[in-house]
This record gives C-alpha cells, sequence and structure tokens, in this order.
C-alpha cells in the first residue's frame, strides 16, 4: 500500500479487502458468495465517492492557478493533475471492462433481477484471468497497474508499492506455502468465484483513487489551493530555564500557538534545515561549550527562519533570533580529592555531576588499565596496569576532562605466628611442654583492606618449622600449609631450646579470583621455648 493517512473508511475498506484475499483459496457457500457480491458494492461506492472529491481538488487547483494570474509554473502544475486524472481514468475503464467480461463470459451475464446468473463460478474466472499458457488478461492488467504506479511515482514524494504484487511480494502471503510462489494473476484469480473476482478489481480500483487523491493533494499544495487555515491549536509555556533550583523562581511566558494541518512550512536553524513534525519545528544540537565568563556560562545565539505558502502562491518568510546560554559542565570525585588507586586491583569510583542533574549520563576511558562499568550512574571499577594513568570523563559523548592518578603497589600484609591457635609474643615464648601446633597468618594493611577489602585476600601457603639447640637444629625439620601440627618436634623440645619458622610463600587472591605470591623476601622467626 501507498504511504500516507487513510480515512476510517478506507481502513475498513482495507480489513475488508484483507478478508476477501484470506478467504480465496476456501470452499465458499451461497452465502459467503452474497458478501463479495456486497463487499463489491461497497467498494465500487467507495471509488465513485474518492472520484468526486478528486475531481473538486482538480477544480481548486485549476481556481487557484487562474487566481495567480496564470504563472507558468502553476499553469505546468494544473497539467499534471489533468494528467493524473486521465491516467486514473484510463485505468478504471480498463478495470471496468475486465469486470464486465467476467460477468458476461464468467457469470453468464445478469438474470431478470439484475444480479449475476452464476456469481460462484470459478474455472471461467481463471480461464479468462489466467489463461492455459498464463496468457490471460490479469497479466496484461497487472502491466497496466505497474504503469500507472509508475507515472504517478514521478509526480509525487511518495514512491507507491505495486498494486500487483506476486506471492512471494505481497506481504499477506509472502509467509505462506500455498501461495507464496503464485504469480499476480495466479494469486488473485486462481480458485476465485466470479463475485471474489469482481470485488478484487473493485479494490484495485479504490487503491487507484486513493492514490491519485494523494497525488492531487500534493500538486494542490504546490499552487497554493491548500487552503491555510489554523485549525492545530498549541498551549506553549516558554520558560526562561527548564532547570530551576528549589528557593528560586520559575520563570516564563505561557501563550497560544496556531499551525496549520494543510501546509508543511519550511524551517531553519543556523544556515541547516530542521525537521518538521505536525506543523512543529524538532530543534536537537550539542550545545558547543568555550568562551566562558568567570561564572563558567557562555552566551549564544540561535537564528532561524519559518517559510510558509500562502493562497497567492507566494512564500512568507518569518526571521527571529533567540538567545540562550551554555553553562560549563562540571563533575567531582566522591572523595572530593584524587584518591590513590591500587595496582591490579579494583578500585571503586564515583564521578558525579549535581550541575547536570538528569542530564548526567557519564562514560569513562583511561589509558593505563581496564574500565568495569557497575551499572550504576558514574559508578565504576578501574584495574590499573601501570604506575600513573589518566582517566577521562565524558557525558553524552563530548569530553569534559581528564584526571591523572597515582597508582600504588598493593602493601605487603603483616606476619602473625599462632601457636595453638593463639597469637603469640615472640619475646615472651612458650614452655616447651606447652606448644603442638603453630601458624602462620598474613594480615592484610588496614587502609587498604578497608578500600579494596576483594583484593586483601591474603594467606600464607608454605612453613618450615626446626627445632634448634643451641647453633645446631635437633631432628628433621616439617614443612607445612600454613600450619600445622609440631608434635614430632615437641616430644624431642627442652628448655632453652628455640622453634626456627621459614616463611616460605605468602599468597594473595584478587577481586576475579586469581591467586598470585607475593614477594616477602626471606622471613625467619624463631620462637624461644621456656
Amino acid at each position: 500500500m501507498a504511504g500516507g493517512k487513510e480515512t476510517p473508511r478506507q481502513k475498513m475498506i482495507g480489513m475488508m479487502y484483507l478478508v476477501l484475499t484470506a478467504m480465496l483459496a476456501l470452499q465458499v457457500s451461497s452465502a459467503i458468495i452474497e458478501k463479495f457480491m456486497l463487499l463489491n458494492n461497497s467498494l465500487e461506492l467507495s471509488s465513485g465517492a474518492a472520484n468526486k472529491i478528486n475531481q473538486e481538488t482538480v477544480l481548486k487547483i485549476k481556481a487557484a492557478v487562474e487566481k495567480a494570474g496564470n504563472r507558468g509554473a502553476d499553469v505546468a502544475v494544473m497539467k499534471q493533475a489533468d494528467e493524473v486524472r486521465k491516467n486514473s481514468a484510463n485505468i478504471i475503464n480498463e478495470i471496468n471492462s475486465l469486470k464486465q467480461e467476467i460477468i458476461t463470459n464468467a457469470g453468464g451475464g445478469l438474470n431478470e433481477q439484475g444480479g449475476i446468473k452464476n456469481p460462484e463460478e470459478e474455472g471461467k474466472v481463471a480461464e479468462l484471468m489466467i489463461g492455459g499458457q498464463k496468457n490471460g488478461k490479469a497479466y496484461k492488467l497487472k502491466q497496466s497497474l505497474d504503469t500507472f504506479t509508475g507515472q504517478l511515482s514521478q509526480l509525487s514524494p511518495t514512491k507507491f508499492q505495486s498494486l500487483a504484487l506476486d506471492g512471494k511480494d505481497d506481504p499477506i502471503t509472502k509467509t505462506s506455502v500455498d501461495q507464496k510462489n503464485k504469480d499476480f494473476a495466479e494469486l488473485n484469480f486462481a480458485q476465485t468465484p466470479v463475485a471474489a473476482a469482481l470485488a478484487v478489481l473493485s479494490q484495485k480500483q479504490t487503491d487507484i483513487r486513493r492514490m491519485e487523491s494523494e497525488v492531487l493533494s500534493y500538486l494542490a499544495s504546490k499552487v497554493g489551493a491548500a487552503d491555510i487555515k489554523f485549525d492545530r491549536i498549541l498551549a506553549m509555556i516558554s520558560a526562561d530555564a527548564k532547570t530551576v533550583v528549589a528557593g528560586t523562581k520559575f520563570k516564563g511566558d505561557m501563550f497560544i500557538a496556531a499551525s496549520a494541518s494543510g501546509i508543511t512550512p519550511r524551517m531553519s536553524l543556523n544556515g541547516g534545515g530542521v525537521k518538521v513534525e505536525n506543523g512543529v519545528g524538532k530543534i536537537e544540537f550539542t550545545a558547543q561549550g568555550g568562551g566562558y565568563n568567570a561564572e563558567g556560562i557562555a552566551r549564544r545565539e540561535l537564528s532561524g527562519s519559518i517559510s510558509f505558502p500562502t493562497p497567492s502562491g507566494r512564500d512568507t518568510t518569518v526571521n527571529l533570533r533567540q538567545e540562550y546560554f551554555v553553562v560549563k559542565p562540571t563533575y567531582q570525585i566522591e572523595t572530593g580529592t584524587l584518591p590513590p588507586l591500587y595496582l591490579g586491583c579494583a578500585n571503586k569510583l564515583s564521578i558525579q555531576s549535581p550541575a547536570l542533574g538528569a542530564l548526567w549520563a557519564p562514560s569513562f576511558s583511561t589509558d593505563g588499565g581496564e574500565i568495569i562499568n557497575s551499572g550504576q550512574k558514574g559508578k565504576f571499577t578501574i584495574v590499573p596496569n601501570r604506575a600513573q594513568l589518566n582517566l577521562t570523563v565524558s557525558n553524552q559523548g563530548n569530553v569534559l576532562g581528564t584526571e591523572p592518578f597515582r597508582v600504588r603497589l598493593v602493601p605487603k600484609p603483616t606476619l602473625e605466628i599462632r601457636v595453638n591457635g593463639a597469637a603469640l609474643d615472640e619475646r615472651r615464648g612458650i614452655a616447651a611442654s606447652a606448644a603442638r601446633s603453630i601458624q602462620v597468618v598474613a594480615i592484610a594493611d588496614e587502609s587498604f583492606k578497608t578500600f579494596s577489602p576483594e583484593d586483601a585476600r591474603f594467606r600464607v601457603s608454605s612453613i618450615q618449622v626446626s627445632l634448634a639447640r643451641g647453633s645446631r637444629r635437633i631432628g628433621n625439620p616439617i614443612s607445612l600449609g600454613g600450619g600445622g601440627s609440631i608434635s614430632s618436634l615437641a616430644q624431642q623440645a627442652e628448655p632453652g631450646d628455640r622453634y626456627v619458622i621459614e616463611v616460605l610463600r605468602v599468597e594473595r587472591q584478587n577481586f576475579k579470583g586469581n591467586v598470585s605470591e607475593v614477594e616477602m623476601g626471606q622471613i625467619i622467626r624463631s620462637v624461644p621455648l621456656n
């Protein structure tokens, strides 16, 4: 179908035509045949009514051309309107002739009551319209319809769709296994009773009149025949500012604006075209910064024009100017100062802009690590991979600024020796007969743990415990994970001996669950035995 608005009656007829198309492949009863005849009559009435309206449009065009002094450009448009009417009449008459042939040759003519004798006949319809070698009259009709559609498309900004679609191109049948491989003739006239065939052809005539009406309305607008009636009334408020701080006054103007649905004005702003919807220009552009004053505000000015045709055939143009102000966007990091970041860790940051409010839709990028979005506005995680990096802050694609950050190494944990599960005072030692297990625990730096708890998971994974007496070792050393039983050494321990603990490996698990070794150097601790 072509573009453009349809009247409720046209929508109803279109729906009826969908029902018609869906029922063509069914074995229909005499009651349904009667419904097809009623549908055909309704379509013919609709086509006749549209024909009268289209003729009135042509008369309006001719009157407007004459009133404007028969200017050359207007006379050319009038001739185009006459050509449209002529082409429409030719194709309508061709279809009327086809309908008469179907009534006479397939339907057996008319009975005494004026009705078709055999409205349910199918075979003769197919023979007439499709033919044995696909040389029936529907194929010539398809050519005529396509020619007509092409002629109208050349005179209108609308490119009309074909009125004679094959099954694979018709949106109704292209997904049907039974129908999509049929051509226009087979789709509309195979296994189709006389009554349905007439309704199909009448629907084509209705579509022709609708397309004709759209083109004539367009031609009428070119010569000013379209009446300028300000029939759309809008209540408008022009505010000094849409964003108001609590405690301050909201100021603006309230007024009535009107537009005419019969014309489409041309609008421009700062030298560029403006999209017009229902007579209202839609303005949208990215405000450019720079040239701010001490308060961070820059003055700008809009220069625009609105042009619309008048019944005299001449355009009227109204110019306008409007000042506006661009505020320098600002943002702040949640901590108030630039916090240090930790290398390879999940550093959570929050950057917000109270000045932009609801317009704050930030994005972040860095030249020294990975950005992980949280899904919350302004909140994200940055994972640095070098000692210093820059964080770029943007809002809706516009760069607002770049912030440098220092990157610290993860602080090493402190090590705590526990004997029998309790923390040990290494200076005081422990009774020789009391020690049964030894454990070394890695404790994260408190400030680091507070800033990035998911990266502050340390553990001692390997230690070696020996019993020493004087300058020599007693027995074999014991290798443990982070700790465990030392009963084999405890059996040999005497007061004055000492346990020598060597920490062999300390590990850290980061926020991603990856485990890495912490470089602690050589760590040896002694536990004196009393």
